[in-house]
């Protein structure tokens, strides 16, 4: 017995065989000629070592190992067609699947409108969603489980290819009955005693913050984790605490009077935002046409943020260091 996989057209001769119990019949549904369907057959049986078929009168039937064979070439040759269906369905225009992962403020604030006109353009393509933070992301397309990530710049590039998207600033955001507001500036010695939000501490964001108050001489030592941006938003309206976000995630929260942004200090702390996919990966269409959706959904982000109203009760926001 050869250890090499079965012939697919001579499993295909045998099932058809089988199904109809005719070599005469078969041969006429495969468009084949009798003894091209008996040489099929006798190559097939010679191939396993053992008879599939017993031939009485002008009928076959099935052995016993051809009875165990049937249920598997059938199953095998359902699969078979199953895979030409779905690679036709993938070479149609704009039929395929993309895999994009983003963080749960980009799901929340870029990809609506995105998925919106991506849909609109490619409605035979299968779009799925991972949230994740930029760490996480970069293991799922090493890993080839998502083709595309929307992230923050990583710190090192190997193997992954990175596109500038937007840049923003990190700023406090804060509640507007907080004593900062109504002082308008905050001194050296306040800063490292609030209480904190964040996100996770594990994000790039949160080490980015802790690294800049570090060349300040300033350690925040009370802070809170909280895995949900929309609980965080509540707790700062709430004068709970104090965040560190970009205005552009809280950009109708300040619009309507809810919360306040503030400068880190005279030294601002920016992030950029870009595409990551694989490097060793041409982009397909629709990847592109996301990408090129991404950058036109995201091009007014950093502007905006920086046209958000900062003054109240008259007089600008200011820190003193």
């Amino acid at each position: 017995m050869s250890n090499q996989p079965l012939d697919s057209r001579q499993l295909r001769a045998f099932v058809t065989v089988a199904e109809t119990g005719s070599f005469t019949v078969a041969a006429r549904q495969l468009t084949l000629s009798q003894s091209a369907v008996s040489h099929s057959l006798r190559t097939l049986e010679e191939d396993v070592g053992c008879r599939l078929l017993d031939r009485m009168s002008k009928k076959v039937i099935l052995t016993p190992t051809g009875e165990h064979l049937f249920h598997h070439a059938k199953k095998i040759l359902r699969e078979m067609h199953q895979a030409r269906n779905e690679l036709t369905h993938l070479t149609e225009w704009g039929g395929s699947r993309l895999r994009v992962g983003a963080s749960t403020t980009a799901c929340q604030h870029i990809l609506p409108d995105v998925l919106r006109r991506f849909q609109k353009d490619f409605p035979k393509c299968h779009v799925a969603i991972k949230p994740g933070d930029t760490p996480d992301l970069i293991n799922l397309i090493r890993a080839h489980e998502i083709d595309l990530a929307i992230a923050l710049e990583p710190r090192h590039h190997v193997q992954l290819e990175y596109q500038a998207l937007f840049e923003d600033e990190l700023r406090f955001v804060l509640a507007p009955g907080h004593r900062w507001v109504g002082h308008g500036h905050s001194t050296r010695t306040e800063i490292p005693t609030q209480s904190y939000i964040f996100y996770s501490k594990t994000s790039y964001t949160y080490q980015m913050v802790v690294n800049y108050f570090a060349t300040e001489d300033m350690v925040l030592n009370n802070v809170m984790e909280l895995g949900s941006m929309e609980a965080i938003k509540e707790m700062l309206k709430l004068g709970m605490g104090v965040g560190v976000l970009a205005p552009w995630i809280v950009r109708r929260e300040i619009q309507d009077g809810e919360l306040v942004s503030l400068p880190l200090g005279r030294r601002k702390l920016k992030r950029r935002w870009g595409l990551l996919h694989r490097r060793s990966k041409p982009l397909s269409h629709p990847e592109q046409a996301f990408i090129d959706l991404c950058r036109n959904a995201t091009e007014d982000f950093g502007r905006k943020s920086r046209k958000i109203p900062l003054r109240t009760n008259g007089s600008e926001i200011a820190l003193t260091f």
